[in-house]
């Protein structure tokens, strides 16, 4: 492996876990510079789907699923980076989450396998293509009020209108 390669795996890493960071903390306005315009998502779990492209609906939909009444933790580690070409490459990452929706009283618990396309574009490597397939996914019901010491989305995260909150009771 190269100098560059190392370099790049680095920043490809980098680029992983700012993904995760961004999304627990709803830091939407970062999170912008880590896809690729046309870049496209597919999320299957258990219970739910949800596949779209271009950059600003992936935007819209994290606004909207990391709201200020979620908390939310992904962990993503054993990432096998390889490199097509010197400005592309694919990953596969393994990863753990948890997420309570405090509306709908409910935490989602589960693993996965992230398989993403990355391209480098001016110098800096983006997120083209991320995918993940559920390894497992356990959704627990929430009974009582959660004690919550410390809820970063609840002061960061967008809240969400009364439709919606009305939708995702209906759901």
């Amino acid at each position: 492996m190269s100098l560059q390669q190392l370099e790049d795996l680095e920043a490809i890493k980098r680029l992983k876990y700012a993904y995760c960071r961004c999304i627990d903390t709803a830091n939407v306005e970062e999170l912008k510079g880590l896809f690729t315009e046309d870049a496209s998502v597919r999320y299957e779990g258990g219970s739910y789907l949800f596949e779209t492209e271009g950059r600003d609906k992936i935007l819209d939909a994290i606004r909207y699923a990391f709201h200020a009444d979620a908390v939310a933790q992904h962990h993503v580690n054993h990432p096998e980076i390889d490199f097509v070409s010197d400005t592309e490459a694919t990953g596969v990452w393994y990863l753990k989450d948890w997420f309570l929706d405090l509306k709908l009283r409910i935490i989602t618990d589960g693993a996965a396998f992230y398989r993403d396309t990355y391209v480098k574009q001016n110098g800096k490597w983006r997120i083209k293509r991320a995918t993940y397939t559920r390894v497992y996914e356990l959704v627990i019901p929430v009974e009582g009020e959660p004690k919550l010491t410390a809820h970063y989305l609840a002061k960061h995260g967008q809240k969400l209108p009364e439709q919606a909150n009305e939708a995702l009771q209906r759901k």
